[in-house]
């Protein structure tokens, strides 16, 4: 093979330009392998960052910040967000962190710190059933109700099952009332000149949907039904309240007020902090968290399933459920 002559590269002799494209070539190469160490080293460096997120998800809920004392603790399970099946403030993760709670030897007095808009009345229903129930068993554990921003509706009806409710003088409380709610759009179906076409099985099958006219029989069957969950949430709070209630019947219209004016209605009865309730009413200054660690991959998998489930429902008129809110 004839070498390239001076001439055909610039003047520069064969053998310089030969070594000059040699080390081009091996710094390319070199360059390269360095770009592709790093990227390895990064993505490296992101598995073991997930699989260590993954180990302290997994980790108990229960825990503290601080050693806990001989003279015991107060024991916290949080009530935060909508209370309905598969959610954080759903039946089965309160009552897990409440037996939990109730159960550990070394808790003097529980803590329900709850900040809730309300949602289902028989998750609601739940805890405050079991509430009623392990007082009964732990006779010497007492239990207090600590709102944060919001109790509303549902999560009044958890806080009425206390023996006592705090509150911040800013809080919203109150709400005790249920509806349910949807939208008709009959006329405009009109107006565009669209047919709604239902088949159903059962003269009320159809009851709630959105694009059919609501018969006066099915909006009195409804209302039957509201009302009737309305006075069983009257009940639970009048048995959990008591005399301690001096608003009369705007308690139970639906209003809501401040943890300051709640206070003079007998909804709650002081003002004071979750920290504070722990120090000077349960004596446990150390607060020990019993309420249990969401699953992330669980959590994602019930969202996409109740997501789904939820779609077909409203399509199907199957998606209206009473709500305490």
């Amino acid at each position: 093979m004839q070498q390239p002559s001076a001439s055909q590269t610039g003047g520069v002799e064969p053998g310089k330009w030969e070594r000059e494209q040699l080390e081009k070539l091996v710094s390319s190469t070199l360059n390269e392998h360095r770009r592709t160490r790093r990227w390895g080293i990064f993505f490296k460096f992101l598995t073991f960052a997930y699989l260590f997120m993954l180990l302290v998800l997994m980790l108990p809920g229960k825990f503290t910040s601080v050693p806990v004392k001989d003279g015991g603790h107060t024991a916290l399970v949080e009530v935060k967000g909508v209370i309905a099946a598969g959610e954080p403030a759903g039946a089965d993760n309160v009552i897990t962190g409440l037996r939990a709670a109730f159960k550990d030897k070394d808790t003097k007095g529980v803590v329900l710190r709850i900040n809730s808009p309300g949602g289902s009345p028989v998750q609601a229903a739940y805890i405050n059933d079991e509430i009623t129930r392990l007082k009964e068993k732990y006779k010497d554990i007492p239990v207090y109700a600590v709102i944060v921003d919001v109790c509303a509706s549902g999560g009044y009806y958890i806080a009425a099952a206390a023996d006592e409710i705090y509150a911040d003088k800013g809080s919203i409380v109150g709400s005790i009332g249920v509806l349910m709610n949807g939208f008709g759009f009959e006329q405009a179906m009109s107006k565009l000149g669209v047919e709604r076409r239902l088949l159903a099985a059962g003269e009320h099958k159809g009851i709630m949907d959105p694009f059919s006219p609501m018969k006066e029989e099915e909006q009195a069957h409804i209302q039957g039904m509201l009302n009737q969950l309305h006075q069983q949430f009257i009940d639970v709070v009048k048995r959990g309240r008591g005399d301690r209630l001096k608003g009369g019947k705007k308690l139970f219209s639906g209003l809501f007020w401040s943890g300051e004016e709640s206070l003079k209605l007998g909804l709650v009865d002081g003002l004071a902090s979750s920290s504070h309730v722990a120090r000077e009413i349960i004596g446990a200054e150390e607060i020990v968290d019993f309420t249990p660690a969401e699953d992330l991959f669980e959590k994602l998998a019930q969202r996409i399933g109740a997501g789904m489930a939820d779609s077909l429902a409203r399509i199907s008129g199957l998606g209206w459920a009473p709500q305490l809110r």
